[in-house]
């Protein structure tokens, strides 16, 4: 009775990332997809934001939506790699902010976008992985670390998964939908990189570790205590509202998220130059 009371709470207020997907969504569609055309880009000037410079910009998806983006670019960056950064289902880039803040103050340049297929009734994961890589070639990455949120750490597999110039997927508390993660992760040859919290109804009762397990080149780190809402920062009322438990927001882990993500980025950005990656991620 509780999960269902929650997935009904859910479906209203379009507020759990994961759970609504069609099990039609899978790899079998994906090729068509992949050979879409993609159009042109158009960029302007944001705003500064601590040692970062802050540009916004559109390019069209293949369905003909704009994807809305911002470029966090570090005024001394240490690396020319990109990270291209997705959101949750149904979420916003608003809601990834702190940790594109936190990757471009290190030095790292971060691009999140808002996702324009999704809908409702339909995820559109294998779209939304194809649009992360349609921004990445609108910038004109070299190489590219796909990673994201929720559902958004899925279409960051997708996107890993499907781009030669990937470094590897950071997936942030990924959830599946129609096994399509498990077919990403089984054809990924490039290395994989989980956070994950406590299972809850939010995050299909941790349904991306079976995603994990389907390829020797992921490596698992559960933040225990974390709950959905703890991976997107800055997180809001809706998500408090249908994922949030009793924990006080002054427990919450989401800095060491935040932190332990951005280290994650950071050993793959520097793997191709050191030969290796830092020993936490080592294992994959």
């Amino acid at each position: 009775m509780k999960f269902t009371a929650i997935l009904c709470v859910c479906l209203v207020l379009a507020g759990c990332f994961g759970l609504v997907a069609r099990e039609d969504e899978r790899t079998t569609s994906f090729d068509k997809e992949v050979a879409e055309a993609l159009p042109g880009a158009s960029f302007s000037p944001g705003g500064d934001r601590s040692d970062t410079h802050v540009e916004t910009g559109a390019v069209d998806s293949a369905t003909g939506c704009a994807l809305h983006y911002r470029l966090y670019r570090p005024t001394t960056p240490r690396t020319e790699d990109l990270v291209v950064l997705g959101h949750g289902f149904l979420r916003s880039q608003e809601r990834m902010v702190d940790l594109a803040q936190t990757l471009a103050e290190e030095g790292i340049p971060t691009v999140t976008l808002d996702f324009c297929n999704a809908r409702f009734w339909d995820g559109r994961h294998v779209r939304n992985g194809l649009d992360m890589i349609r921004v990445a070639d609108a910038l004109s990455a070299n190489q590219v670390v796909y990673a994201g949120f929720s559902a958004g750490g899925l279409a960051a597999l997708v996107a890993g998964r499907n781009d030669p110039r990937t470094l590897g997927v950071v997936a942030l508390d990924l959830v599946d939908a129609g096994r399509l993660g498990k077919g990403m992760a089984a054809g990924l040859d490039r290395p994989l990189i989980g956070l994950v919290g406590d299972p809850s109804p939010c995050n299909a009762e941790n349904n991306g570790l079976a995603v994990f397990s389907a390829t020797d080149r992921a490596v698992v780190e559960r933040v225990t205590g974390a709950e959905h809402c703890d991976f997107e920062s800055p997180t809001d009322w809706l998500c408090r509202l249908v994922c949030k438990r009793d924990a006080s927001d002054a427990a919450s882990p989401r800095r060491d998220i935040i932190a332990a993500a951005t280290e994650a980025v950071v050993s793959l950005v520097e793997a191709p130059l050191e030969g290796k990656q830092a020993d936490r991620w080592a294992g994959g």
